[in-house]
Formats: C-alpha cells, structure tokens, sequence
C-alpha cells in the first residue's frame, strides 16, 4: 500500500513517517489490495474549518475528515481516499487525553481510514467505534511483538 502524508501546517512538528508507516499497517489489516493508495493531508484549524464548511455545512473546525476515492488511479492501483487531520485540534485533543501528539494522529487517521471503507459512526450503533478499538489494540500488539 501507498501511503502520502502531506504536511500542510507548521504550528506543530509531525514525524510523517511513522503516520505513513501505521497508516500501512491499518491498510494491511483492512483491506487486501497491496496496490491501493491513501493520502493523509495535515492542515490547520483554518483549513479545516474551510473544508468542514464546504463540505459538511459545518461552520468549525473538526479534527478529522475523509474523502473516499472510489476507483483506480493513473497507475491503475485503488485510491481509498483522502485522510485531512487538523493539527492543532489533534494537539488540543491529545493534551486532554494525556497522550502524545504522534498517537493522537495515529487515531484520527485510522478513524479517517474506517470513515473511507465506509463505516459511519453517526449510524451504526457503535460498530465502527468498537472496530476501532480492537483495532487500536490489535495494532497495539502486533507492534510489541514484532
């Protein structure tokens, strides 16, 4: 899998390939095309308060949006989607859960990445966010043990 991760903001600090690498990981969990790609764009609050606006009639920012893909590239591999991850939002939620910036990123892309397979929380009655978890900790695992 194909991973970009696109540093848009500059409040914050972001080590891209670590995000690139659990964002592989979360790919080879999920889903079975090696070829598929997936973008993951880092951005303001401002950014994100446009595209929230634009896009979900949502006039703040938010701290994760996905776009899914839908179809092959040039290249002919997949293209899932887009991740957009506002920084500064994942740094005031990482502070507030007491846990580092990196791993505040790392749940929001696999929470993008679920969103871009189609899950939605809004209507699930709690699949998606029990996904997550197991996910979370299965990741969690893989990664001691390797």
């Amino acid at each position: 899998m194909e991973v970009t991760v696109l540093n848009r903001q500059r409040a914050h600090p972001v080590q891209r390939s670590g995000l690139a690498d659990f964002v592989r990981r979360v790919g080879r969990e999920l889903l079975s095309d090696a070829d598929a790609t997936v973008t993951v764009c880092l951005v303001s609050d401002r950014r994100m308060h446009e595209l929230n606006r634009r896009f979900r009639g949502r006039d703040c920012a938010t701290d994760v949006l996905s776009f899914p893909g839908g179809g092959p590239t040039r290249e002919a591999a997949l293209h899932v989607g887009d991740i957009v991850i506002a920084v500064p939002v994942a740094a005031r939620q990482a502070r507030e859960a007491r846990h580092s910036l990196a791993h505040e990123l790392k749940l929001l892309a696999l929470h993008g990445y679920l969103h871009l397979l189609g899950y939605d929380h809004e209507v699930d009655d709690g699949a998606m966010r029990r996904l997550e978890r197991r996910m979370v900790q299965r990741l969690a695992a893989s990664r001691r043990s390797a």
